[in-house]
């Protein structure tokens, strides 16, 4: 499985997705652009370029029309995916951590750090289907309480039925995005949330911690289901859309990088399967932590974006999808 390695962030990287049918793949990083490539050769596209800070999340639509970048210079751009025309500006005053478009692209959430006294909090937009009618306010503003860690990471539900959060001392909280109620918490992780993806179907998520684990929660019960434990803060971690797979990355604080070899500071991807939580596979390459991973919307690989300001696409070997355990079907498992 030879990579393709795509550089056009001087800076390390930040999040990486795929769009909804995986032919592009946007990227974010620390050098305040986005980038947007064809995912089966790494040509890159466009850049979208108007942040003057660091931008820590982005998401596009279901359509691949608009794109959402939430950055630490305090604002959320609405981007035109086809042109890289910024069409509206959320200005937030204080960093933003995080976006996600809500199913049927009428709704957003961002997500807003604590500082200059404000609280973290949990910004529900209405999404303009006219860009020119688009307007700033929120419908609701989801204040985190005082005994409560911030928001690092949100996503929404299925069928935007709540909105799961990540917190920076490990909590992962459930709200109603039409009260603003707390519906529920739990506490498994003690290290801050890295990441938190869904599922393809949302029937379960996946949190990444500094505390060296990986979780799996069931979405309606959110039962804490399994645990992948490894000897490095994870900061990402990806469900595959068609096998019982997972992959995880992260590897020592950037600030160690630099006296310290890539081996030891273990920045390999690995691959865990869901069910009896064993490691797979390693995939070696980068020069630094692992700070973001998406798997193809199909299965048929993998992307992953480092400190060392690289990407790495992976495309799985036809030996990958013949590979099972004893007992395990294959079916509609050859990433096609």
């Amino acid at each position: 499985m030879l990579p393709i390695l795509l550089r056009g962030q001087e800076r390390p990287l930040t999040k990486i997705k795929y769009n909804r049918e995986g032919d592009l793949l946007f990227s974010a990083s620390k050098d305040k652009l986005a980038n947007v490539w064809y995912s089966h050769n790494g040509e890159r596209i466009g850049t979208f370029d108007g942040h003057n800070g660091t931008i820590w999340d982005l998401d596009v639509d279901y359509h691949s029309k608009r794109l959402l970048t939430a950055s630490g210079d305090g604002c959320c751009f609405l981007w035109e995916v086809m042109t890289g025309k910024n069409l509206f500006k959320w200005d937030m005053v204080v960093p933003v951590l995080s976006v996600a478009w809500a199913m049927g692209d009428q709704q957003a959430l961002i997500v807003t750090d604590s500082r200059m006294g404000r609280k973290s909090s949990i910004h529900i937009v209405k999404i303009a289907e006219d860009s020119t009618q688009q307007t700033a306010d929120a419908e609701l503003i989801i204040a985190i309480p005082d005994d409560m860690s911030k928001v690092t990471i949100a996503t929404w539900g299925d069928l935007n039925a709540f909105i799961v959060a990540g917190h920076e001392n490990g909590t992962i909280s459930i709200w109603d995005p039409v009260t603003g109620a707390l519906i529920e918490s739990v506490t498994n992780h003690t290290g801050r949330v890295q990441d938190l993806q869904m599922s393809k179907d949302k029937t379960f998520f996946v949190t990444a911690s500094k505390d060296n684990t990986a979780h799996i929660y069931d979405s309606a019960t959110r039962k804490h289901l399994k645990t992948f434990k490894t000897d490095r803060p994870v900061n990402s971690a990806s469900p595959s859309p068609i096998r019982n797979h997972l992959v995880i990355g992260g590897g020592q604080d950037a600030m160690g990088v630099t006296t310290t070899s890539a081996r030891q500071g273990k920045f390999e991807a690995r691959i865990f399967h869901l069910v009896f939580e064993e490691e797979i596979a390693r995939i070696k390459g980068h020069f630094g932590p692992i700070n973001t991973l998406a798997f193809h919307p199909e299965g048929r690989g993998f992307a992953s974006g480092g400190e060392d300001g690289y990407i790495r696409l992976h495309h799985f070997d036809p030996s990958y999808f013949k590979f099972k355990y004893d007992g395990e079907s294959l079916r509609n498992t050859d990433g096609r």
